[in-house]
């Protein structure tokens, strides 16, 4: 039996588990669940358009469903901040259908925002991590998790647990809407449910292979994260968790606009790391990847210090940057589920590096709900 010096580790390596259960609500026999679908033809709104209310993590949560209903289903989705959502004083003179998510289900401004979205008579659907909390129970539908409780502060296993769930939605609405065919359904499915083995056999692989970058790297006082497309919001995450997790400052930013005023900061104490993975039968992943490897021969002449997630293999990745960590190869919507993880762990080994309480960072809260 493995034993795990702090609650986060134990999440962190408990996330197959979580992400099996999770899928089995949704599948049944390798197959989308029927009576969801029927559950969720209600939701949409006619118009087609979305909007998503979340704070934190949910939040970057919420950015990868919004280019994963997008490119997926053709949808149009706007996210919000749920504590601005709320007080924005106006009436929404769209009819969007609301996404609210939330790990606990009980966060006051994601309440607040579908208490705001109920008042102005917008269909509603909650994920949370569990199916009896305030939200799920107002919403007129829910998505529930089955992450089980989570103690640390830092969300692990209910953020990949909600991305999870967002591919699943994107499914079932890419069938209703009849945006994805019988065979993609099921090579989709079939990928999605082989994820939480891939993700377990490299665990160990990725917890000794960060703990030595943190260590490396432990005199940093800010870290600029960078990713582009749907792996944006994976760099907003990654940098959210180094932040509450070790208190080591970072900021995530699209690719793109590294050259826009961040590289200003650039230095031997302001690193980068940048997601660089690549779906190789996707052209415009494979534009953006090489747009990517542009940026990273660019910051190699800069004598910039880099630390890149890449394809397993990935020689080329490999051959401009100095420190590299490798994930599985997958398709472009389901590598963000493999790139958070070793972000995850790289922010708990910095804050061992920092000796930092990291199941309970200072200052932070959050509701504790068994699912």
């Amino acid at each position: 039996m493995t034993l795990f010096e702090h609650e986060m580790l134990r999440e962190i390596y408990e996330q197959p588990q979580a992400l099996e259960r999770t899928i089995g609500l949704y599948l049944k026999d390798g197959a989308l669940r029927p009576e969801v679908g029927e559950l969720l033809s209600d939701w949409p709104d006619p118009s087609g358009e979305i909007l998503i209310a979340a704070s934190g993590s949910s939040r970057h949560s919420g950015l990868y469903g919004e280019i994963l209903l997008e490119d997926l289903c053709g949808l149009a989705v706007d996210v919000e901040y749920a504590s601005e959502y709320s007080l924005r004083g106006v009436s929404d003179l769209r009819r969007p259908s609301v996404l609210v998510l939330s790990q606990s289900g009980e966060t006051s401004d994601t309440l607040a925002a579908l208490e705001h979205a109920r008042l102005q008579h917008h269909k509603t659907l909650a994920i949370t991590n569990s199916a009896f909390s305030t939200m799920a129970g107002e919403a007129d539908l829910s998505m529930p998790l089955a992450a089980g409780r989570e103690k640390a502060i830092p969300a692990t296993k209910s953020f990949t647990c909600q991305l999870a769930v967002l591919y699943l939605l994107a499914l079932y609405e890419g069938k209703r809407l009849a945006r994805i065919d019988e065979g993609t359904l099921g090579n989709r499915i079939a990928e999605l449910r082989a994820l939480p083995g891939e993700l377990e056999a490299q665990l160990d692989v990725w917890r000794a292979q960060v703990a030595a970058l943190a260590a490396k790297f432990r005199s940093a006082a800010t870290f600029l994260y960078l990713g582009r497309g749907i792996h944006y919001a994976i760099a907003r995450e990654g940098a959210l968790k180094l932040k509450e997790s070790s208190y080591v400052h970072a900021e995530g930013y699209p690719v793109g606009e590294l050259k826009h005023g961040p590289n200003a900061l650039v230095s031997d104490r302001v690193p980068l790391l940048v997601l660089a993975t690549v779906d190789r039968d996707l052209p415009a992943s494979v534009l953006r990847y090489e747009k990517t490897l542009q940026l990273l021969a660019e910051m190699k002449t800069q004598e910039a210090r880099v630390i890149v997630l890449a394809n397993a293999g990935d020689a080329g990745v490999a051959a401009l940057a100095g420190d590299c960590v490798f994930v599985p190869p997958a398709s472009e919507y389901l590598l963000p589920l493999l790139e958070v993880v070793p972000l995850q762990l790289f922010a708990y080994g910095m804050a061992l590096e920092h000796g930092v309480d990291v199941d309970r960072p200072r200052n932070l809260s959050k509701a504790v709900v068994e699912r």
